[in-house]
């Protein structure tokens, strides 16, 4: 089976002080957490998870051997990523249907990707 990337975009900065009393952020959590499960059932899953904000990024740089850290994020834009699956999928069909449950349960925008040489 190949193994495919869903990846969880966010339109703007969050904070990793979530506030676990809100109501909606409880929902989504529930529906994330249900998904899992869905996903280890059906042998699906291989890996996923949460991400803190683009402020807590590191950018690592080598050059001519030598390497530089700054503070990040990497990409200067508004999206990014928050939150990831590396899942494993018959074909890119099956991927794509785990991407939708994906978006449905997080309600936010996905990518899905395959990774190389699959």
């Amino acid at each position: 089976m190949a193994q495919y990337l869903i990846s969880v975009w966010h339109d703007d900065d969050y904070s990793d002080e979530m506030d676990f009393d809100d109501p909606d952020l409880q929902r989504r959590h529930g529906q994330v957490l249900a998904l899992n499960e869905e996903m280890e059932k059906a042998g699906a899953w291989v890996f996923g998870g949460g991400l803190q904000p683009t402020s807590s990024a590191t950018v690592v740089k080598a050059s001519g051997g030598d390497v530089s850290m700054t503070d990040g994020p990497y990409a200067e834009t508004k999206e990014q990523m928050g939150g990831f699956w590396v899942i494993e999928a018959p074909d890119f069909d099956a991927a794509l249907e785990w991407a939708g449950k994906a978006a449905v349960a997080c309600e936010e925008t996905l990518e899905l990707r395959p990774f190389q040489g699959e």
